[in-house]
């Protein structure tokens, strides 16, 4: 069965559903790594830029948009600093488990399918409940790598349901003359 589109899951609605434990079969999380780059020298502050992707709205993001977005992120910012010129991290993690009520079609399906009744829905997918404001992807790079990163996360935020906003945290002295 095809998935269904984002705008079903979009909204925040309810409580979220997070209890594994008492949930039967939660398909796996399609994102791969959630730090990439050089991770030892973020760690250790040598990156003196540290750029932020962060949410206009509150909404959910499923985890495939979260990989999507980190992909074409990762290879953007890749092609201009090298392996080890920066260092992209995903800060949300989808804990919500999406649920579907899925209907019988074709011929014979009204025979089937049990309509609204007991539509409680199977787990599809899992989805990040992200807030007003809330940090979604972060880019710590070097002051010459400063507009490709810009462009990486520009890039990035088009994969989420959500207008997003690109923030300069630290750094703004050695981007004097550069911009």
């Amino acid at each position: 069965m095809a998935r269904k589109p984002a705008s079903m899951y979009r909204q925040l609605k309810g409580p979220a559903y997070t209890r594994r434990k008492y949930m039967g079969g939660v398909p796996n999380n399609r994102i791969h790594q959630f730090h990439v780059g050089n991770r030892r020298a973020a760690e250790t502050g040598q990156f003196p830029i540290i750029i932020e992707l962060r949410s206009d709205n509150d909404c959910q993001i499923r985890h495939t948009a979260l990989e999507a977005a980190r992909v074409v992120s990762n290879s953007t910012i890749r092609k201009q600093a090298g392996p080890q010129g920066y260092s992209l991290r995903i800060h949300t993690f989808p804990h919500h488990v999406l649920r579907e009520n899925k209907q019988a079609t074709g011929a014979g399906a009204d025979r089937v399918s049990q309509g609204m009744r007991c539509a409680f829905g199977k787990n599809v997918g899992t989805a990040a409940r992200v807030y007003r404001g809330q940090r979604i992807i972060s880019i710590q790079v070097n002051p010459q790598h400063y507009l490709s990163a810009r462009d990486a996360l520009r890039k990035a935020g088009m994969k989420f349901p959500t207008p997003c906003t690109i923030r300069l945290i630290k750094g703004h002295e050695h981007l004097k003359g550069l911009i």
